[in-house]
């Protein structure tokens, strides 16, 4: 035990409200329970428990011991079950629910971080779009989930969250790579790259130009993050994504993100997982939690 077993004591004569019952239930004899209490009672200068006629009751100065007592144990029992869940590290399965830019970025680094700590977990990243990676997640079909403008729900936790605007995403050869901050109105002598309708980032660019009163007429449309990134690399086409999007082509140099003056609404990343009355597999519920570390630390290098 970490913890005297007076903490159990106090615990037990306070529920049973008889010290002759919790010496009964802890195997313990009565009258050593009741010499443990008196020596503390002693050395507070305070009496625990009112011994009356029908059994003890405890006094304002016990209710108070009582108060952290039973913090302390409740705090002690999820100590034990992480510590017995990273026994369970040396097996199992991690199942992250993300978008194609993320997955190829942040949760890669995350997950190649993870795994070289944890070589025996697997560790499934799938893609998906945004209203899927909600379902996942709330469906137990996914441990974790991390995508963008994600709806709300009241069967998941909110793990980490930030508000990251669209920018533009261009080759660094491009003549808007020169610029710190570019106006919208500089993106248009340039063939545009459109998210798909369908897709989130769609509405907040389109809303962006007509808010501006620009007349577009977008080259490309794709639903894929991939194929925007490959089309601005390829030549003068300008797309509009996240740096998180984009991660590893900056870190490489094959892309340049720019930030747009006062034009996008916000775009917020957020990290879920189901609710805690909803979890988990056994034995996997600290893999989660060290994954998610890991993938909040990848979202934020600076820290």
């Amino acid at each position: 035990m970490l913890h005297s077993r007076l903490l159990e004591y106090i615990d037990e004569v306070a529920r049973l409200g008889s010290i002759r019952a919790a010496g009964a239930r802890l195997h313990v004899a009565p009258s050593a329970i009741n010499r443990q209490i008196l020596l503390l009672e002693a050395e507070l200068d305070q009496p625990l428990f009112e011994r009356l006629p029908r059994g003890m009751r405890p006094t304002p100065a016990g209710e108070a011991l009582l108060a952290h007592i039973r913090g302390t144990l409740q705090q002690y029992r999820e100590t034990v079950a992480d510590i017995r869940d990273l026994h369970a590290l040396g097996s199992g399965e991690v199942v992250i629910a993300t978008m194609t830019g993320l997955a190829s970025g942040v949760v890669a680094t995350a997950a190649a971080s993870f795994r070289a700590r944890h070589p025996r977990v697997r560790i499934s990243i799938r893609t998906m779009g945004t209203q899927d990676i909600l379902h996942a997640v709330e469906n137990s079909e996914a441990d974790l989930g991390l995508g963008f403008n994600v709806p709300s729900s009241t069967r998941v936790e909110v793990c980490w969250q930030m508000n990251t605007r669209l920018g533009v995403v261009v080759s660094p050869h491009h003549p808007l790579a020169q610029l710190d901050t570019i106006p919208l109105a500089g993106c248009t002598p340039y063939p545009l790259i459109f998210a798909d309708r369908a897709m989130v980032m769609h509405g907040i660019v389109a809303e962006a130009f007509a808010k501006a009163e620009l007349a577009i007429e977008p080259a490309f449309h794709t639903n894929s993050i991939e194929t925007m990134k490959r089309l601005a690399v390829s030549g003068e086409a300008v797309a509009f994504l996240s740096e998180f999007d984009v991660a590893e082509e900056l870190r490489d140099g094959r892309l340049a993100f720019r930030q747009v003056r006062d034009a996008f609404s916000n775009n917020v990343i957020s990290l879920i997982r189901r609710d805690k009355h909803g979890r988990e597999k056994q034995g996997h519920g600290l893999a989660m939690l060290l994954l998610a570390d890991d993938i909040t630390g990848a979202l934020q290098p600076g820290d």
